[in-house]
């Protein structure tokens, strides 16, 4: 699998087939037992989970995830994701949606050029899933790359790369009987 400049790519596949462990080991998390990953990009990978502070609200949530940017910024990046007039709440206040969506944040504050998420859409209505499809179009309109893992059929990208990994571990996915 080669990821290149514009490019979005989708892992699919079975609960437990290996998505996350595959995006983990691009993003340097794990180790392969076999073969090689070279990374040539400073990356941004964000995890199944939202992972923010409970305890902390979504501005101090951004404050830590990218220290030094001013106010402003963080908070127009709320803004973007509709949380304006939640940003001093605990995000353990806020609902599952709200939560997936202050980590979204991140995407529109840290420069990276590429992006490897797990399963971004998790939690999100409809109006999110259709901005968070934007906002990945937008990165590879820039000339960045996203590759992320999802159940979700993404509808707005017309030259979507899908790597498929029933192709890889069929003992997954059982034959069917005749």
């Amino acid at each position: 699998m080669e990821v290149r400049p514009g490019e979005i790519w989708q892992i699919v596949g079975a609960n437990g087939s290996g998505k996350t462990s595959l995006l983990r080991l691009l993003a340097g998390l794990s180790q392969a037992s076999r073969g090689e990953v070279q990374r040539q990009s400073p990356l941004l990978f964000l995890g199944h989970r939202p992972a923010i502070k409970s305890a902390l609200t979504p501005l101090e949530n951004l404050h830590w995830y990218c220290p030094g940017l001013p106010d402003a910024q963080l908070l127009a990046a709320l803004d973007q994701w509709h949380l304006r007039g939640y940003e001093t709440l605990p995000c353990q206040q806020l609902s599952a949606g709200q939560q997936q969506r202050v980590a979204l944040c991140r995407l529109t504050l840290t420069k990276c050029s590429l992006w490897l998420l797990d399963e971004p859409f998790t939690a999100l209505d409809r109006e999110g899933v259709a901005q968070l499809e934007q906002c990945l179009l937008q990165q590879v309109r820039a000339g960045g790359a996203v590759v992320f893992t999802s159940h979700h059929v993404f509808s707005a990208a017309s030259d979507l790369r899908v790597l498929d990994l029933r192709d890889y571990v069929p003992s997954l996915y059982p034959q069917a009987v005749a």
